[in-house]
């Protein structure tokens, strides 16, 4: 409950601090401020965290079953429609690609008694870049360690595997109190594999 409270809150800060300057919203070919980008840029690495989070809570098996749902169901709501993530193995050179909740109903059914996922470096590869739509686009590494164990907590499995993620920026509306407000929101696009290897 704490970390989401963190996340309402820093979500409403980024928020009411980019709809305050009403007047950018009114020019739609005009380029991100450096002050506004920087909080942009918080806002889409906050999201990529929250996921790293969530991916832990939902592999983890000990989650209980309706508490992976709830978490998966807020998950969602983080990523573009028809978004997908890549599966590697080290085991070989494939990499297949499952839409977001087949990513996670697969991330549960993993024939493991123990799974710890943790993601670490987690950074900008790609600046935010201006498309002829209006949206930015950037994109975001990290690296990811997964580790599948058996019962007695002995390693079956374990890889590390750099990850980019597609992230995109747009302008959106909403009425708050009968005012139309315009703010930017962060969503999460593909999950791509770039490289795996034994960890």
């Amino acid at each position: 409950m704490k970390n989401i409270n963190k996340i309402l809150f820093s979500f409403l800060f980024v928020f009411a601090f980019m709809a305050a300057d009403s007047s950018a919203f009114a020019q739609t070919n005009a380029d991100l401020s450096a002050t506004r980008k920087r909080a942009i840029d918080s806002l889409a690495l906050e999201k990529v965290k929250d996921l790293s989070r969530y991916i832990s809570i939902i592999g983890n098996k000990s989650t209980q079953y309706s508490e992976a749902m709830r978490v998966i169901d807020r998950t969602m709501e983080l990523f573009s429609d028809g978004a997908e993530m890549g599966v590697s193995s080290i085991n070989s050179k494939a990499v297949r690609y499952f839409k977001v909740r087949k990513y996670f109903d697969r991330l549960m059914a993993l024939n493991y008694d123990q799974v710890e996922i943790d993601w670490f470096n987690i950074d900008y590869i790609s600046d935010l870049e201006r498309q002829p739509d209006g949206r930015y686009v950037g994109v975001i590494t990290v690296f990811q360690r997964f580790t599948g164990k058996s019962a007695d907590g002995l390693v079956q499995y374990s890889d590390v595997t750099k990850k980019d993620i597609t992230v995109y920026v747009e302008r959106k509306k909403t009425i708050i109190a009968g005012r139309e407000i315009g703010f930017w929101d962060v969503m999460l696009g593909d999950v791509r594999v770039s490289e795996t290897k034994r960890n």
